[in-house]
């Protein structure tokens, strides 16, 4: 605790790169010169093995939306000359055997280049998948699956340990990258954290900036309750009760461009729009990840 006191009081001192009175646009373009980050910070907690209503836990499905996730990232970023560094990528775990980089193929660093991801996956798997064949049925066809990231759950939820773990790597990323768009945090989670109020933690990580904006902390509660999905709510009225209510204001609202993505997917957005959703069902985790990766992209060719 104390050398988490110590970092954030540097903080916001002005040793990291964060202002007040910038003005926040989130409209840099992504280049090679001028890449982004998107850190994805998962809860490996033991109420993460819990099934979901099509069978698997929600540390599978997570871990298979994230690896997903990652290969369509990297394939975006493939051009007739190689893999295009347009993506920094990270990801901290937390859970019983405490805070991790959970990247292996990364080594013990929280970021990567797109490019390091690209040529060190762990493995790639033969999967079967359905697909609509056209006349009403469907065709079941052998796809590879990249696999960068394997799902574990164990003990608790030290949220606070991972957090800081978080605020600590991008620190370091916005004082590298000054010019580019703001890094994204998009923040899986089942439960309430074990090792304090994390709330703190989470405004440090706001705070962060580049010259283009406020880095972009957006929180998603899984569960295999029955309850309704909360999806990304611009108040607190309909939130359930104070576990959601933190999560709500632990969340950055939308920027333009983002909240477009989630109208179009269907959900209703309106201005305080956050980046946050409350019990939410597979096919909800799947858009979150989908919506929270896709900020403006590329100027070069």
């Amino acid at each position: 605790m104390v050398a988490f006191l110590a970092f954030t009081q540097r903080l916001f001192v002005g040793d990291r790169y964060w202002t007040t009175g910038v003005y926040m646009t989130y409209s840099a373009e992504i280049s090679r010169d001028n890449p982004t980050c998107i850190m994805f910070v998962i809860d490996q907690s033991g109420s993460m093995d819990e099934r979901m209503s099509h069978g698997k836990s929600k540390a599978d499905f997570v871990s298979d939306v994230l690896n997903k996730t990652i290969y369509t990232l990297v394939t975006n970023c493939t051009k007739a000359d190689g893999v295009r560094n347009y993506f920094d990528i990270g990801v901290v775990t937390y859970g019983g055997a405490g805070v991790g980089a959970g990247l292996r193929s990364a080594g013990s660093s929280a970021v990567s280049s797109i490019i390091e991801l690209a040529n060190s996956p762990l493995r790639v798997e033969d999967r079967t998948r359905m697909d609509d064949d056209g006349a009403g049925g469907v065709l079941e066809r052998r796809v590879k699956f990249p696999v960068w990231f394997d799902p574990t759950s164990s003990g608790g939820t030290p949220m606070c340990a991972g957090l800081t773990r978080v605020a600590e790597a991008l620190a370091d990323w916005c004082d590298a990258h000054p010019n580019s768009y703001p890094p994204t945090v998009i923040h899986v989670t089942d439960g309430a954290s074990s090792d304090g109020d994390p709330e703190h933690v989470a405004a440090v990580i706001r705070q962060l900036s580049t010259q283009d904006g406020s880095c972009l902390l957006f929180n998603i509660h899984v569960s295999t309750e029955q309850g309704d999905a909360i999806q990304f709510p611009s108040t607190e009225a309909r939130l359930p009760d104070s576990y959601a209510r933190l999560l709500f204001s632990m969340s950055s609202e939308l920027p333009n461009h983002v909240a477009k993505l989630a109208a179009d997917k269907g959900y209703r957005v309106g201005e305080g729009t956050r980046g946050f959703m409350f019990n939410a069902d597979p096919k909800g985790i799947a858009n979150f990840f989908d919506i929270g990766t896709r900020p403006r992209l590329t100027v070069d060719r």
